[in-house]
């Protein structure tokens, strides 16, 4: 199923998102920059990509890291998933992370993240006096086990 997503270049070397094969959920986003930006230990940097989009109402953009970047050059998004609401009409940004123990270098046209559109539902939040009774309760981090 393929969702329409209105993108617009706010730079001209900006580059539209590309999928890497035909089953791909992330598409591949790219740094958009004037020069090339050095990422220190443990710095996190704002990337741009000189792209905007228009999200469909319904749908967000989740940005998460690209496993080759993250787990091979140690660049991940700073905050693990990025999340582009449908109203946000400001440029895509990526904060990249460096997990690494030596400064990274990004350079224009780099893949720097991947981006995922998928439908959300929005809550109606409800307070009531108690909730229904579950097996785990209110069993909290690893009351499940360990394995």
């Amino acid at each position: 199923m393929k969702t329409n997503v209105n993108i617009k270049k706010l730079n001209k070397n900006a580059v539209i998102p590309t999928y890497g094969s035909e089953s791909a959920a992330g598409a591949d986003l790219y740094a958009c920059l004037d020069n090339d930006v050095t990422i220190a230990p443990g710095e996190t940097v704002f990337i741009n990509t000189g792209l905007s989009m228009e999200i469909p109402e319904g749908y967000a953009g989740l940005v998460y890291a690209r496993s080759g970047l993250s787990c091979k050059q140690g660049l991940a998004p700073a905050n693990k998933v990025g999340v582009i609401d449908p109203d946000y009409r400001g440029e895509i940004m990526v904060a990249l992370y460096n997990h690494s123990n030596e400064a990274k270098t990004v350079a224009s046209g780099d893949r720097i993240a991947q981006l995922v559109i998928t439908p959300f539902i929005t809550a109606a939040f409800t307070e009531v006096s108690s909730l229904k009774e579950t097996i785990r309760g209110d069993g909290g981090f690893g009351s499940t086990g360990s394995k």
